[in-house]
């Protein structure tokens, strides 16, 4: 215990990063003995434009910032590509604003961004999905989005619960599609829709894929034809993506086992 006290002593009277760093890993595998922290000295923490984004959407210490970052990166490949975009599950527009942006700014390409959600929350879980969702969750009225993406352009609305809307677009093609539903039947829904409407190069996105919270969604994308999960990236901060017409082997086995 006096071990202890003096470490947070040194915390609070303000050693070097470093220091506070290492005693926050300390401190960390006392408390969450599984849990893995990350280096303090990454240079995108400090990107002003990107910082001011987070706050836009009051997520400069969420736990999301580094698959907003991926997706802010992973638009960046499908500049030259063909095709609209969209995104299933908008909750407050923070992908879409991403998605627009760059639809806007880097694209060769004219797009519309397509986006599907019923703003009412999440439809009622299924037994696959788990327990740790409700219906209802991550609501966010339509009014509110609108708000949050003023100033980008281009951009489709569309209320309603999935799949129910996606028969119109069924003749788009697309170049970078973002599928947040959390759930198994959305997510099997969208997959099975847009895989078949996305241009080679383009990049799928899965937010939900490998976290435990979210089995659902796991199965679902795992049954999508074709068994387009081999094709997925798995990220380190959750979620995966793939590149369509990229082949991607299996990871390599790092044990004799």
């Amino acid at each position: 215990m006096q071990n202890l006290k003096r470490k947070i002593a040194i915390l609070l009277s303000g050693g070097s990063a470093s220091m506070r760093f290492y005693l926050l890993r300390w401190i960390a595998r006392l408390v969450m003995p599984n849990y893995r922290l990350r280096w303090h000295t990454l240079d995108w923490w400090n990107d002003s434009d990107f910082n001011a984004y987070l706050a836009r959407f009051g997520e400069t210490d969420s736990l999301n910032i580094d698959r907003r970052w991926t997706i802010h990166q992973l638009l960046r490949l499908v500049a030259d590509i063909p095709g609209d975009t969209a995104e299933c599950g908008v909750y407050r527009g923070a992908a879409s604003f991403l998605i627009c942006k760059a639809n806007q700014q880097t694209a060769k390409h004219k797009r519309t961004h397509f986006m599907f959600d019923s703003f009412e929350g999440l439809s009622e879980p299924q037994p696959s999905d788990g327990r740790y969702w409700r219906k209802g969750d991550l609501s966010a009225g339509e009014t509110i989005v609108q708000q949050y993406l003023q100033g980008c352009e281009n951009t489709v609305f569309m209320k309603g619960w999935i799949p129910d809307r996606f028969g119109e677009v069924a003749e788009r093609r697309f170049s970078f599609v973002h599928i947040d539903v959390d759930l198994y039947e959305p997510t099997l829904h969208a997959v099975e829709f847009f895989y078949p409407r996305l241009n080679d190069g383009g990049i799928l996105v899965f937010d939900d894929f490998g976290f435990t919270t979210c089995p659902g969604a796991m199965v679902a994308i795992k049954a999508a034809a074709g068994d387009i999960s081999d094709q997925v990236i798995a990220l380190p901060d959750g979620g995966g993506f793939l590149i369509k017409g990229r082949s991607v082997a299996q990871a390599a086995k790092l044990t004799n086992r």
